[in-house]
């Protein structure tokens, strides 16, 4: 399997020469070859993998040996992402699609010595069922949390539908008395239906002016002048089977989870350019929360962490340097 794997990843890398050895993020590798990689992987082996495997087999013999086991390998419920002294580690929740590689580059330009790991759905490894509600898939991440932190201080990050996944987490934490010294919720909103009429007219008056702006521009003339790129919709990336599958499952879990009052302070940071979400996250958490703090950064919601990673890392670096230094 090396000898097929080899040449896969020099390729991919743009590498003539690379040692079973040889690092992947070392060589230059990131999360869109990584999602490369193990597409070329499920063509030649017919085995499904997900992309975040590779922090967890981050060489081509460390790969070679994994496809070569006889049982499907299991995906660890937590992938440990950046490496760190003994120090309360970071844990940053999933978001829709289920998978922590959706945050290498945020995670790689953070400015801080902790270890930070990323949860994973279950169910991403085609060997359960993906979780259908935010309880169950907060309580699968906790179990796995406090195999590695015990006790608190707990330092907790979301993105979208992980943002609520990680406050469940928190107050579950918060409940048993640990302390939880840093939530940051990461552009994340309850499912439309728990919005007050006023927050869901607006939005759908802004998603109304969305879809004729896209009619309008699809009838203008190729050559006229577009000054304005319009977003492209969450989601439209193409997705695996199981990919999709486990974010099917997610949105479900999404319809259902009613968030309850935190007895603790938020760090809420929004997307400057609103898409399908509320434009103003104010007036839909700050009355859960007991402290409820927002601050901006660029881009839409995708691309704060694609696109605007090092804002976002730098902000992330900051909380993480408040919340500890107390």
């Amino acid at each position: 399997m090396i000898e097929v794997l080899t040449p896969i990843w020099q390729r991919l890398l743009q590498r003539p020469t690379i040692g079973p050895e040889g690092n992947f993020f070392d060589l230059g590798g990131d999360s869109s070859l990584a999602l490369a990689l193990f597409n070329e992987i499920a063509k030649i082996s017919g085995l499904e993998l997900p992309p975040v495997m590779i922090y967890q087999a981050p060489t081509i013999a460390a790969l070679a040996a994994i496809l070569e086991q006889s049982a499907t390998p299991r995906l660890a419920p937590l992938v440990l992402m950046k490496e760190g002294p003994d120090l309360p580690p970071v844990f940053i929740a999933h978001g829709l699609g289920g998978s922590a590689i959706d945050f290498y580059q945020p995670v790689k330009f953070l400015h801080c010595a902790h270890p930070v790991y990323g949860m994973q759905a279950r169910g991403l490894d085609g060997l359960e069922e993906p979780s259908e509600t935010i309880e169950e898939m907060a309580e699968f991440s906790l179990q796995a949390i406090k195999e590695v932190q015990p006790r608190g201080p707990y330092l907790l990050v979301g993105f979208s539908l992980g943002g609520l996944v990680a406050l469940e987490i928190a107050q579950r934490l918060s409940e048993s008395g640990q302390e939880i010294a840093l939530l940051v919720m990461l552009d994340a909103y309850p499912h439309k239906t728990f919005l007050s009429l006023e927050q869901r007219t607006r939005l759908a008056t802004r998603q109304a002016g969305r879809r004729l702006s896209t009619a309008v521009k699809r009838l203008r003339p190729s050559g006229e002048d577009d000054s304005c790129e319009l977003l492209k919709p969450v989601g439209s990336e193409p997705l695996t089977p199981l990919m999709q599958h486990v974010r099917e499952c997610a949105r479900v879990a999404l319809t259902r989870y009613q968030p309850r009052f935190y007895k603790g302070k938020i760090r809420f940071v929004r997307a400057a350019i609103p898409t399908e979400f509320p434009e103003d996250p104010i007036p839909v958490w700050a009355h859960l929360a007991e402290t409820f703090e927002v601050e901006t950064v660029p881009g839409d919601h995708l691309g704060i962490i694609t696109t605007h990673f090092e804002n976002l890392a730098d902000l992330l670096s900051r909380y993480i340097r408040e919340a500890t230094s107390r």
